[in-house]
C-alpha cells in the first residue's frame, strides 16, 4: 500500500525548506519533493517586524504564484496569504519591536498548502529563533 501525503507531510516539506541553510540544500529538498508530486518554493525575508508583515505575506504569495504552486485565483492566493498570516501570528509576541530575518517555505500537495517561516529575531547579535507554521486546504 502506498501512503498518500497528507497535511503533516506538506507541513514537514515547508518546514524543511524554511530551515535550508543555503541554495544548494534548498534545491536538493525541492527536487526530492518535486519527484514525489509536491510543489515547493522558498524565499528569504528580513527587516523590522511590524513594517515587514505585509511584505512577508506578499513574498509568500508572489513566490508561490511564480513557481506555479498556486494559480492567480482568489481562493488559492487567499490560502497562501492566510497560512502565512497564521505563521506570523505564532511569533508576533517574540518579534514585535525587533528586527527579523529568515526564510519562508511554501509546499503544496493536491489540496494541502503549508507555509512555514523560520525567523531570526533580534537586535545586533542577540538573536532568538522561532518557527511559525500555517496550513490551508484549497
Amino acid at each position: 500500500m502506498v501512503k498518500v501525503p497528507g497535511s503533516a507531510d506538506v507541513a514537514s516539506a515547508a518546514i524543511r525548506l524554511s530551515l535550508s541553510p543555503d541554495r544548494d540544500t534548498e534545491k536538493a529538498i525541492k527536487d526530492e519533493y518535486t519527484s514525489a508530486g509536491f510543489g515547493t518554493v522558498a524565499v528569504d525575508f528580513g527587516g523590522e517586524f511590524i513594517p515587514s508583515i505585509n511584505k512577508i505575506i506578499e513574498r509568500a504569495v508572489v513566490a508561490a504564484k511564480r513557481e506555479g504552486i498556486i494559480t492567480e485565483t482568489h481562493n488559492e492566493e487567499g490560502a497562501v496569504a492566510g497560512a502565512a498570516r497564521e505563521a506570523l501570528s505564532q511569533i508576533i509576541n517574540k518579534a514585535i519591536g525587533l528586527n527579523v530575518g529568515g526564510k519562508i517555505g511554501v509546499a503544496r500537495y493536491k489540496e494541502h498548502i503549508s507555509v512555514a517561516m523560520f525567523f531570526r529575531i533580534g537586535l545586533l547579535h542577540l538573536n532568538e529563533v522561532a518557527i511559525g507554521l500555517g496550513h490551508r486546504v484549497v
